[in-house]
């Protein structure tokens, strides 16, 4: 769309929207410094867009354990600059948030309005983030999402590419259940959603987006191992075999029928998306 106003530039899903809209201005750390919240709000009032995409954040999810302070500033002080110069000029803000804003306790898919309860710095900071932008009274819309992949940056899918072709056995945690989710889903997502709220003022609120079915990391391995043709065989283990200085949550399921309700926007099935990545990894 016209005069979209996109933050982040080399991020998985801000590289995902720049092939879908080539014609929006994209901020990287070259425009704006994600540190400074007056910074990224002086630049939308510069700008002057009709509708703001968020796709920049800290998402070193470990670091962000000894890193409190950058993880905050990127995640909840920022977003909350962003959102409210998006209110003083009218227009709608989309910004992008996290399933480790929950404890991930149970068994069962996760609403919008489910207790939070973050288990680290990462999850804590993207659910201020959230809250400074649910405070400032614009258009918004937030869009949990989870275990992002592309054929760009790091992501689970690059990493057992490469150590599949290394090693013929890999131990891969198979407590953690989730819905991977392709950037180029989550890209056109937003745009989707972005654009209807551009178009309806009344649109807006959190929504979960993620792609199906749910699988373990060590189910989520064995597809990309078979999609590629490596025969590494995976071995499954438990979380607490596989320390990790931010606690993972367990259930990272995202019940995402609020976003179909009001923007018609389905689940995408990650395996059809995992085929696609893999072949630009290979081209």
């Amino acid at each position: 769309m016209d005069g979209l106003l996109v933050f982040g530039k080399t991020g998985q899903v801000a590289r995902e929207l720049a092939r879908i809209a080539p014609g929006a201005c994209f901020a990287g750390r070259d425009a704006v410094d994600l540190t400074d919240p007056a910074g990224c709000a002086a630049l939308i009032r510069a700008q002057s867009p009709r509708a703001v995409i968020n796709a920049a954040a800290y998402t070193a999810v470990d670091r962000a354990e000894t890193d409190a302070e950058a993880a905050r500033a990127v995640n909840a002080a920022a977003p909350g600059a962003m959102a409210a110069a998006c209110a003083e000029l009218g227009v709608p803000f989309v910004h992008i948030s996290t399933d480790y804003v929950f404890d991930g306790a149970g068994d069962q898919p996760r609403t919008e309005d489910a207790p939070t309860g973050p288990l680290g710095v990462y999850g804590q900071t993207k659910l201020d983030g959230e809250a400074a932008i649910a405070a400032v009274g614009g258009q918004y819309a937030i869009l949990r999402t989870s275990w992002v992949f592309s054929a760009h940056g790091s992501n689970f899918v690059k990493t057992m590419l490469r150590l599949g072709a290394e090693r013929d056995r890999l131990s891969i945690v198979a407590d953690q259940i989730g819905g991977p989710t392709a950037a180029a889903d989550i890209a056109a997502a937003l745009l989707s959603m972005t654009a209807t709220m551009a178009s309806d003022g009344t649109k807006g609120g959190i929504y979960h987006f993620a792609g199906e079915p749910d699988v373990s990391w060590a189910a989520f391995a064995r597809e990309i191992f078979a999609q590629s043709g490596l025969a590494t065989q995976v071995v499954d283990i438990p979380s607490r075999d596989y320390p990790t200085p931010a606690t993972r949550p367990l259930n990272s399921r995202l019940d995402c029928r609020a976003i179909t309700r009001d923007f018609g926007i389905a689940r995408p099935d990650w395996r059809v998306a995992l085929q696609d990545v893999i072949k630009e990894l290979r081209a």
